[in-house]
């Protein structure tokens, strides 16, 4: 199943033609934390910026493009983000996936999905009118 995925979807990873055309016209130039890896184009139109793209690892999800490589793929810098990376901090947190949409997103207490019951509003007061 898996190749026929490979063949007839775009959204669970890239397509055998991606692949194919990306070793044919591409150079990998590195594989980040998560398993993404990043191409440039092997050659570069006259006076064109050159091209550069990601192929996910599993789900095409572009917020798991960690920002040093997303600095790379939008010409910030023309080293491989390697060479630019400080050292990871204690307090930065491993990614995430954007939950919106799912059982693990977040409800705050009154949202529907939680019963829809909402707190009473507090203290006492007049309804607003326009001629007040």
């Amino acid at each position: 199943m898996n190749f026929l995925a490979k063949i007839f979807t775009w959204w669970n990873g890239a397509t055998i033609g991606t692949h194919l055309w990306s070793a044919r016209n591409g150079e990998h130039v590195g594989t980040d934390a998560q398993g993404n890896k990043y191409f440039r184009s092997k050659k570069a139109a006259e006076g064109a910026r050159e091209r550069r793209w990601v192929i996910y690892e599993g789900a095409n999800d572009a917020s798991r493009v960690p920002s040093e490589w997303h600095g790379w793929l939008h010409g910030a810098f023309d080293d491989v983000p390697e060479s630019h990376l400080p050292p990871a901090r204690i307090w930065e947190a491993d990614f995430t996936p954007n939950a919106t949409g799912t059982a693990k997103a977040y409800r705050p207490a009154g949202a529907l999905e939680r019963g829809g019951q909402r707190a009473r509003a507090t203290g006492d007061y007049e309804a607003w009118s326009p001629e007040a």
